[in-house]
């Protein structure tokens, strides 16, 4: 089989715009064909040149080899047993950021093979073609889950692409990928959307933030500026593993408000101490 396929992306905004540069720039696409319900999206991304044409969705699968759906993750569950039903030899990948629900939609479903179910972890708060970034995945981790219900030529194409494009693969069930994104990834953005929230309604004045601001605000509140319209989704599909890491969260901030009500410098000192230990991991 072939690498060089003609692609279809679905969602052309900043992780499928990104994507469209880096299967141009690695000669992985024939044709990248785009499509997008937001027409202001579309235009944007002809403009931009991410796409060699703009198609409405089951025109573009007819003609393609590769249908990667970049779009949030309550619209993939709700069309990918219909668009399953559409392919022949296809191979359809997507790349939510939760992966049992739409795994679980498509189980029994006949042509379930030809499915395969990704998450590259890469993103930032910005969204729109506009946002699309040049080498985004580079040395970036993607998981590829439950590679043994996909047909093996459909997983083989989709770790290749994945490995041209510069990331490093890791394979996981999808219940486990969720668990462990709702600890590292989903809540920080519930962390960063309740802090921002927090100064907005207690810091009345936008010019004292903007002056004031340090970097490491900044840097914690940078996740609140992402689109509510992907993450909502995404933190109702994972609800119940994020409610737990929530709850341990909480549990965490109530220990720090404790030090500060009782003046216990001492035990300050130790849950930092203890948080430290993360540079052993992330350096």
């Amino acid at each position: 089989m072939s690498d060089r396929k003609k692609i279809a992306i679905v969602g052309t905004g900043l992780i499928g715009g990104s994507l469209a540069l880096q299967l141009n720039e690695k000669g992985l696409a024939s044709t990248i064909i785009g499509v997008d319900s937001n027409e202001a999206h579309a235009k944007k991304a002809l403009e931009l040149e991410l796409l060699d044409e703009m198609a409405d969705l089951y025109s573009a699968i007819a003609v393609s080899d590769v249908v990667i759906l970049a779009i949030p993750v309550d619209t993939i569950a709700q069309i990918l047993p219909s668009l399953l039903d559409k392919i022949d030899q296809q191979i359809l990948i997507d790349l939510g950021s939760t992966k049992s629900a739409l795994v679980n939609s498509v189980s029994l479903h006949p042509k379930r093979g030809r499915y395969v179910a990704a998450h590259p972890m890469w993103g930032t708060e910005y969204s729109g073609p506009e946002a699309a970034v040049k080498g985004a995945f580079e040395n970036k981790a993607v998981i590829i889950c439950n590679a043994g219900d996909s047909d093996t030529d459909a997983v083989d194409w989709t770790r290749n692409m994945f490995r041209k494009i510069g990331m490093h693969l890791l394979d996981m069930r999808a219940d486990d990928h969720d668990l462990h994104a709702a600890y590292v990834s989903h809540i920080s953005h519930i962390t960063s959307f309740a802090l921002a929230n927090t100064v907005l309604e207690k810091e009345r004045e936008d010019q004292a933030i903007f002056e004031m601001a340090s970097a490491g605000f900044e840097s914690t509140v940078r996740l609140a500026k992402s689109n509510p319209a992907m993450w909502v989704p995404i933190l109702m599909q994972n609800r119940e593993n994020i409610l737990d890491v929530l709850n341990e969260h909480i549990s965490q901030l109530r220990k720090f408000k404790s030090c500060l009500e009782k003046e216990n410098a001492e035990y300050l000192k130790e849950l930092m101490d203890d948080a430290n230990r993360i540079r052993r991991i992330l350096k």
